[in-house]
């Protein structure tokens, strides 16, 4: 079996388990799409559910771009405490705020190379906002999908970009987006960091860490 047959087979495993509803689990207001570039710049090393908790209390105080560009550090530093690396956080997201107004008119770039040229904006962040704010077919790399995707044989790589550049060649294209989200789900119900459930796994016959 080729790498890209595996990949496939997963594919169809995976839609079979978890569905193909497309869900993102950062929440955000559809109608200000900033929201959920802000989330996904606080979701760095921080759960989502952590970052929601805080979210949703952070966007009622700051509810337009113009409040977050002209928010105090010191005070924002203070609202996104509890999502840890809050000094650099609130320093890039407020940069961001002021770059978006400044140079986009307060609209989001959808192009990847433009959006990664945004303070704390790296190719995982700009993927989530292109597959969910712009339906452009993109691989988000986290950690669930780096180990998930190196047990499965998809990728040997370590580093972020060289494993979303693997993927891109074996997963098929309009499994993109779906990827993420499946193996986040499954990461965190079966194929759990020291503790999987490989017994249960739907994903067992295609897994290279047990052919």
């Amino acid at each position: 079996m080729t790498k890209k047959e595996r990949a496939e087979l997963v594919c169809e495993k995976l839609n079979q388990e978890y569905g193909t509803d497309l869900t993102c689990y950062l929440e955000y207001d559809p109608e200000k799409p900033w929201q959920l570039l802000f989330a996904t710049i606080l979701s760095a090393q921080c759960t989502d559910e952590r970052v929601n908790m805080v979210t949703r209390e952070l966007f009622k105080k700051y509810q337009t771009l113009e409040d977050v560009a002209g928010a105090d550090i010191s005070e924002f530093e203070k609202d996104i405490y509890s999502t840890g690396f809050y000094k650099n956080k609130a320093k890039n997201i407020i940069s961001c705020a002021n770059a978006l107004l400044c140079d986009f008119d307060g609209e989001l770039p959808d192009d990847i190379d433009v959006l990664t040229t945004l303070p704390g904006v790296g190719r995982k962040t700009a993927n989530v906002v292109r597959g969910h704010i712009f339906n452009q077919d993109s691989i988000v790399v986290d950690t669930h999908v780096k180990r998930v995707s190196r047990l499965l044989g998809l990728t040997k790589e370590e580093d972020p970009v060289k494993i979303e550049f693997d993927l891109m060649k074996v997963v098929p294209k309009s499994q993109w987006i779906l990827y993420n989200h499946q193996i986040i789900a499954h990461g965190r119900q079966i194929c759990i960091a020291n503790r999987p459930k490989c017994s249960q796994c739907v994903l067992r016959d295609v897994c290279k860490n047990h052919l």
